[in-house]
C-alpha cells in the first residue's frame, strides 16, 4: 500500500507498530497464563481447572463417583472434565488474541502494518 503523495510507508512507523503489537501479545499471553478456567462432567461430579495456557492445575472428584469396581467410568469423567476445561481455555485464548490477530491483517498476515503487496 503506497502512502498519499506516492511515497512508501514510513519504515520507522511500521517497526513501531510491530513493537507495540509484540508488547500487546506478550501482555495477553501473560494474562492468559494467569487465568484459570474450569470444566466439569457428570453433572459436576468431576471438575478440572486449567490455565488459559492449557496447564492442568487441579482435578476435583466427588467421592460418590469413586467405585473401585468401575474405574473406567471415573476415568471417562476425568477425561471429559479436562476436555471441557481445555475447550473453555481455548475459547478464552481466541477471545484474548482475536483483536491482536485482527491487527496483523485479520488472518495472521502483516497486512495491517501497511506493507506493500498486502502481505
Amino acid at each position: 500500500m503506497v502512502q498519499p503523495g506516492g511515497g512508501m510507508p514510513d519504515m520507522q512507523q511500521i517497526l513501531q507498530q510491530a513493537q507495540q503489537m509484540q508488547e500487546q501479545l506478550a501482555t495477553a499471553q501473560q494474562e492468559l497464563a494467569n487465568t484459570e478456567v474450569s470444566g466439569s462432567s457428570g453433572g459436576g461430579l468431576v471438575t478440572a481447572t486449567v490455565t488459559g495456557g492449557m496447564e492442568l492445575k487441579d482435578v476435583t472428584i466427588d467421592p460418590s463417583v469413586v467405585d473401585p469396581d468401575d474405574t473406567e467410568t471415573l476415568s471417562d469423567l476425568v477425561v471429559a472434565a479436562v476436555r471441557d476445561a481445555m475447550a473453555s481455555a481455548q475459547q478464552l485464548s481466541e477471545e484474548k488474541f482475536g483483536p491482536l490477530a485482527g491487527g496483523l491483517g485479520g488472518e495472521g498476515g502483516l497486512g495491517g502494518l501497511g506493507l506493500p503487496g498486502g502481505m
